[in-house]
């Protein structure tokens, strides 16, 4: 038995998580930006308080996603799991959000009839603009292609989707409908890295003892954080 509380905080999304092996204890999420910093740790709260014959002290192990994906909303995440390693003395485990992406769709049910063996799945995350962060999973969430930062336009994916349907998917997929433009490109809508999709991956890392560094790990920014200037200025 391990008990697993999973934080996911890559996107506008607030989501927590624990689970008791592979199985969904209890999770809670909120689709609003910027609402880490206030909820994050009353979600965790919550939790328990829903579980009485649970405490924070029973979990075996914290996951949290790595990135890429928000600034502000990595640090918040990494920071709080950090935190609660330190006090507990429990392992870290990391998730990538474009895994907990993929591994959200590849057994969703819009697709029964639209996939194929060798399909490949493409989460991808807003990155501003017509940037996207992303990478490629086959059906057995092998890396296809690096989690990278791409520029999207009318060439992008055009080679590989000659032999492969792709899914496209995620609030950088959503941006891209009319720019990626195929009959073997699949767009999943209102798909979004959540904590409850982290369970099977942080279940099968705790098996395995792949952890973090709890001292060291930082998120998997991918690209340097570009402060931006507010549109309305106070004076």
């Amino acid at each position: 038995m391990a008990i697993i509380l999973s934080l996911e905080t890559s996107t506008k999304v607030c989501s927590v998580c624990l689970s008791n092996n592979s199985t969904i204890l209890a999770k809670k999420e909120l689709f609003e930006a910027n609402s880490h910093a206030t909820h994050l740790t009353v979600f965790i709260q919550d939790l328990f308080k829903s579980l009485p014959d649970l405490s924070i002290q029973d979990i075996d192990a914290v996951a949290v996603s790595s990135g890429p994906g928000s600034y502000t909303g990595l640090r918040i995440g990494v920071s709080v799991a950090k935190g609660i390693c330190y006090a507990l003395n429990k392992p870290l485990i990391a998730i990538t959000s474009l895994e907990c992406l993929a591994q959200a769709v590849i057994n969703h049910p819009d697709l029964a009839d639209k996939t194929k063996p060798d399909t490949l799945y493409c989460p991808m995350i807003d990155a501003r603009r017509m940037e996207v962060y992303t990478a490629l999973f086959d059906t057995k969430l092998k890396l296809v292609e690096k989690i990278n930062a791409k520029i999207i336009d009318e060439t992008s994916y055009q080679a590989i989707l000659h032999h492969h349907h792709i899914v496209f998917l995620g609030d950088g997929a959503e941006k891209c409908k009319e720019t990626i433009v195929h009959p073997n490109a699949l767009f999943l809508d209102a798909q979004a890295p959540l904590a409850s999709n982290m369970v099977l991956l942080a279940h099968r890392k705790f098996e395995e003892s792949d952890f973090e560094d709890t001292a060291y790990f930082e998120p998997f920014y991918l690209k340097d954080f570009v402060a931006t200037t507010p549109k309305k200025k106070v004076l």
